[in-house]
């Protein structure tokens, strides 16, 4: 059967999908998430749907990249970002289910380099992360809008290295494009989150930095007003239980 696109989007709307002959299915929740949620959000996604509900379908990106979206009037059921600040954003627009927002983890931030360099640095001290660099420069998330780069650059703020390095900064898309740049070996250092780093063979950590030193890395969800998918409320309280919250323990995340 040849279905039109507008039917397609018709039906998506509505929260069906067309399956063969059997008709209208409901689908999944379509859920906007932080690129670092990445790998622990798919297995947690994967656990609910071996349950028997339909398979969320996850858009990743940076957080103020969904929130955006979200606030742009995208029909996604769920929003988690990164930090408070955006969901506090799209909180002021009106666009949260209310009741329905809740912090569901928590990171730390650490300093990465590629797998076989041979560094051993002590952020108390500037000089040590100077000489580190070299000719090289700092990937990190964007320091402006993305919160693993405005948890980096708070961090070096309080350490008073911030003034030493922000010219010498690589502002990546969000906190996996960063990690990236540090495994091809394109920047010799970077700032990311505890669980990227842990999720990749070819970088290693060489200091991680005091959670004093920025402000408190909190993952807050909540369910959008635009949603139509009726699974949207049980996968949001599914994340935030036990047995999702051990998934994403083993990837290295906290409880917020």
């Amino acid at each position: 059967m040849v279905i039109g696109a507008g039917l397609v989007l018709l039906l998506a709307a509505f929260g069906w999908s067309l399956s063969g002959d059997r008709g209208p299915v409901p689908r999944g929740p379509l859920v906007l998430a932080a690129a670092s949620m990445q790998g622990s959000l798919d297995e947690a996604a994967a656990a609910w749907a071996a349950k028997g509900h339909a398979a969320p379908v996850v858009s990743y990106a940076a957080s103020s990249a969904i929130a955006r979206q979200a606030m742009s009037g995208a029909q996604a059921d769920i929003l988690i970002t990164a930090d408070r600040d955006w969901m506090d954003r799209a909180d002021q627009g009106e666009i949260l289910t209310p009741g329905s927002r809740a912090d569901l983890l928590g990171n730390r931030i650490v300093l990465i380099a590629p797998r076989g360099a041979r560094l051993t640095i002590d952020l108390a001290y500037g000089a040590t992360l100077s000489r580190a660099l070299g000719g090289g420069r700092l990937a990190m998330a964007d320091p402006d809008s993305v919160p693993a780069g405005r948890y980096g650059r708070a961090a070096l703020e309080s350490l008073g290295l911030w003034n030493a390095v922000k010219g010498r900064i690589v502002r990546a898309e969000n906190v996996r494009a960063a990690l990236a740049l540090v495994e091809r070996g394109a920047a010799p250092l970077g700032i990311v989150y505890a669980t990227d780093a842990a999720q990749s063979d070819r970088v290693r950590v060489v200091a991680t930095f005091d959670p004093a030193l920025h402000p408190p890395i909190r993952y807050p969800i909540a369910r959008l007003r635009a949603g139509r998918s009726a699974d949207a409320a049980g996968f949001r309280d599914f994340l935030l239980a036990d047995e999702a919250q051990a998934i994403f323990a083993r990837y290295g995340f906290t409880r917020p």
